[in-house]
Formats: C-alpha cells, sequence, structure tokens
C-alpha cells in the first residue's frame, strides 16, 4: 500500500514532505519522489533530529497538533509519523 494519505487523518505524504523541506530543506542527492520514501528512515533521507523538531513545531502552529518531543525517536520514517500524526489528529 503506498501512502500518499494517512487514510484517517488527511494529512498526506506531500504535506508531510512539503513541511520537511520548507523546515529544513531537501539534502542533496535525495529523491522524496522515490517510491520508497516513506519507509526510508528519516536519518537516510539525510534529515536529523532538530529537522524532526522544527516539523513537529510547524504541526503545532499550523495544524494545533502536539506532538511529544520524543517523536524524533518513536516514528523513525515517515510512514511511522504520518500514523502518529494520525492519532493525534483523530484524538
Amino acid at each position: 500500500m503506498t501512502l500518499s494519505e494517512h487514510p484517517s487523518s488527511g494529512f498526506t505524504l506531500a504535506d508531510l514532505l512539503r513541511l520537511l523541506s520548507e523546515s529544513a530543506g531537501v539534502p542533496e542527492g535525495i529523491d522524496l519522489e522515490a517510491d520508497d520514501v516513506v519507509d526510508t528512515p528519516f536519518y537516510r533521507l539525510g534529515y536529523d533530529s532538530l529537522a524532526l523538531l522544527q516539523v513537529t513545531g510547524r504541526l503545532k502552529r499550523e495544524y494545533g497538533l502536539m506532538l511529544p518531543d520524543t517523536i524524533v525517536a518513536d516514528a523513525p520514517t515517515p510512514r511511522a509519523l504520518l500514523t502518529v500524526i494520525a492519532h493525534a489528529r483523530a484524538a
């Protein structure tokens, strides 16, 4: 199953990748359009914990989502983060 949109949240992979690229840029040599990007660990995509914390800050400001700082360890891939976002939006 490709995860262009998490079925219960309406928050898409494209939304997440947009926030990542706007917050931390796109590392050289990384293809965010690749089919396997959803299951690729953030560190392999060139995003560190600071980049993910910037994204969680934007999620709070733009979507009203309060995600714990531990999200960096709890959601190591875009798919995992989309699942956390879906649960937060459903709560």
